[in-house]
C-alpha cells in the first residue's frame, strides 16, 4: 500500500507529496487523474481567460485556475477541483484569502473540459456535486463535439453546439459564444 491509498481527508490529501499526478477526494475515496491532453488543455485555458476577462474587467469576483480545490463536504471528505472557477466578490471576503483548499464549499461557478479518459456520467456526477454542495451552475465543454453542457440548479440541463449561453445568473452580466470555447 502506498502513501496514497492512505488520503482519506482534506488534510491528508493536502499533505500528499507533489509527485505531477491531479488528485481529488470523493467521500473519503482518493482519486488520480492521468494529467489531461493537449486539446483539453487548450480548451481550459480558453475558457479560463474568456471568464478571467469578464471578471477582471467588471470587478465581480476572482476566477480561479485548474488545480484549485474546494471542499465540498466534510466526514467523509471532498475536495474537488474544476478546470476553471469563480467565486463572487461577497462570498471571497466572507472567506478571504486562503493558502489551503478553499473551505467555503462550491465555487458560484465551475467549468469542467472533457478528456479523452472521461466518462459522461462521471462527469455528470461531478457537475451533480458542484451544484449540490451550491455552485449556481457548471459548464461542462466538450472538445471533441464542440458541445457546451450548461446544468443549473433544480435540475435545468441544456446542450448547446452554437450560440450564445447566457452564463449571468451565475457570473452577473456574463454571455460568452460556445464556438468562442473552441476558436
Amino acid at each position: 500500500m502506498t502513501a496514497h491509498a492512505l488520503a482519506t481527508s482534506a488534510e491528508d490529501l493536502w499533505n500528499l507529496p507533489d509527485d505531477g499526478m491531479r488528485r481529488e477526494l470523493v467521500e473519503g475515496q482518493l482519486r488520480v487523474m492521468a494529467p489531461a491532453g493537449f486539446e483539453h488543455g487548450r480548451v481550459a485555458s480558453t475558457a479560463n481567460r474568456l471568464l478571467g476577462t469578464h471578471v477582471h474587467t467588471t470587478r465581480i469576483g476572482v476566477t480561479l485556475a485548474a488545480e484549485t480545490g474546494f471542499v465540498l463536504a466534510s466526514n467523509p471528505d471532498t475536495v474537488r477541483a474544476p478546470d476553471a472557477a469563480f467565486v463572487s466578490n461577497a462570498r471571497a471576503e466572507a472567506v478571504g484569502r486562503t493558502v489551503r483548499f478553499w473551505p467555503g464549499g462550491a465555487p458560484d461557478f465551475a467549468i469542467e473540459v472533457v478528456s479523452p479518459d472521461d466518462s459522461r456520467p462521471e462527469l455528470e456526477s461531478k457537475a451533480l456535486c458542484w451544484l449540490d454542495a451550491g455552485a449556481s451552475a457548471v459548464l461542462i465543454l466538450d472538445p471533441a463535439l464542440r458541445s457546451a453542457r450548461v446544468f443549473r440548479a433544480g435540475g435545468d440541463i441544456r446542450v448547446l453546439t452554437d450560440g450564445e449561453i447566457d452564463l449571468s445568473d451565475a457570473v452577473p452580466g456574463w454571455r460568452v459564444a460556445v464556438a468562442d470555447f473552441f476558436a
